[in-house]
């Protein structure tokens, strides 16, 4: 099992309250945290506009200046964003941002990549906002670009969304062929079957039924196009609210509902009970229990959310110090 850290940037209410001057000394330091250790692989970011539940104002840093920081500031773990949406940067531009984000890294970076889904911010910043099944082809000829660009140097591509004629990326990736492609979302027809065609890595539901339902579409797109099932990890993403006992749990979840309430009061309940209704709610032994079933299932790679985060590491450090170590 391997895992991976959301560092908060606000999408989530994750920077409520602290001074934006403060913010990337507090996103940083927890970048810097994951790095100096050896639980988390990698450390992730979201790529999104406004805020969620809804679009209230509060700090949504962008994804791909973040991860250049990243890139320029740690060593070690690798950087993803989960996920880039495809139709927010042309996919020309966003193969040489990417390629850069390679180098300054050293080769550390992950290439998460989706249809998008938040309408609001879509209408907002003036993309429309296309039905999915044009996102969805926007996808996969954006990804067809981006492989063009990262193993020759150029693409050209006479797509319905998207045209290349010579597109040029110099100098390429460090990663050979690129950075990974991590195909997510679980769009059974669509969806799934570009990750079959393309992935590295795959990123659905992690609930156990949802994710083996997912898991044995995508098996059988493989077996569609003759591709080996096994060369696909596969992951899922979570909110994890971990306690040493079952009252500091419903601790962390009173404290969500109170922090959410700051900025979404009408939301804060519907948010708390979201986030107890979790795989990943628990006691370190009913967290590694829960993995284990996952396991079991094929899941992994889990890449984590701890809402306290910027406020609080104690969360975070329980799970490196009582989680983690089952798994290795």
């Amino acid at each position: 099992m391997r895992f991976g850290l959301f560092i908060p940037q606000g999408w989530r209410q994750s920077l409520t309250g602290i001074p934006p001057q403060d913010h990337w000394k507090v996103m940083h330091s927890l970048a810097k945290h994951a790095d100096d250790g050896d639980a988390f692989e990698s450390i992730w970011v979201y790529d999104h506009f406004h805020a969620v539940p809804e679009p209230n104002g509060e700090a949504t840093h962008e994804a791909w200046s973040l991860i250049n920081a990243y890139a320029a500031s740690t060593t070690r773990v690798r950087l993803g964003q989960m996920c880039t949406c495809m139709a927010y940067r042309n996919p020309a531009y966003l193969a040489k941002v990417a390629a850069t984000a390679d180098i300054i890294s050293g080769g550390r970076v992950e290439m998460g990549i989706g249809a998008g889904w938040y309408e609001q911010e879509w209408r907002a910043y003036g993309y429309g906002f296309p039905r999915a099944g044009e996102r969805i082809a926007m996808l996969e000829e954006g990804v067809q670009i981006f492989k063009q660009l990262w193993t020759n140097g150029t693409a050209t591509l006479d797509g319905v969304h998207y045209k290349v004629d010579g597109a040029q990326l110099s100098p390429l990736p460090l990663q050979v062929d690129g950075p990974p492609l991590w195909i997510a979302g679980g769009g059974e027809k669509k969806t799934l079957r570009i990750a079959a065609e393309h992935a590295a890595y795959t990123n659905f539901d992690g609930s156990p039924e949802g994710f083996a339902h997912k898991s044995a579409i995508l098996r059988g797109h493989c077996d569609d196009i003759g591709r080996s099932f096994d060369e696909i990890t596969r992951s899922a993403n979570f909110n994890v609210v971990i306690g040493s006992t079952q009252a500091e749990v419903d601790d962390r979840i009173a404290w969500i509902e109170e922090h959410y309430s700051l900025t979404v009061p009408d939301k804060a309940p519907g948010v708390a009970e979201e986030f107890r209704k979790g795989p990943l709610v628990g006691t370190p032994e009913q967290i590694v229990e829960k993995l284990r079933e996952l396991e079991t299932l094929g899941m992994t790679y889990a890449i984590t959310y701890f809402a306290e985060a910027a406020y609080d590491r104690s969360g975070i450090e329980l799970f490196e110090r009582e989680v983690v170590p089952a798994f290795r």
